[in-house]
């Protein structure tokens, strides 16, 4: 299992993709973004995926997406 972080540009595309997630069955959880990671909304999702992550969540684009 791989964790990842995801950052975004507003605070809405992060609970998109938030609930992207948990409709896939993917353990998700909202939260403040590291300080050591810089992001547009202070608001990024961290979840856990079995392979490398590569979705398309249609409503939300993602500013980045961390491999932690």
């Amino acid at each position: 299992m791989n964790s990842y972080i995801a950052t975004f540009f507003s605070h809405y595309d992060a609970l998109i993709f938030f609930e992207f997630l948990r409709k896939k069955n993917i353990s998700a959880k909202l939260m403040p973004v590291p300080r050591k990671i810089s992001a547009s909304c202070g608001t990024c999702v961290s979840f856990t995926a079995e392979a490398d992550f590569k979705a398309c969540c249609k409503g939300c684009e993602p500013e980045a997406i961390y491999k932690i």
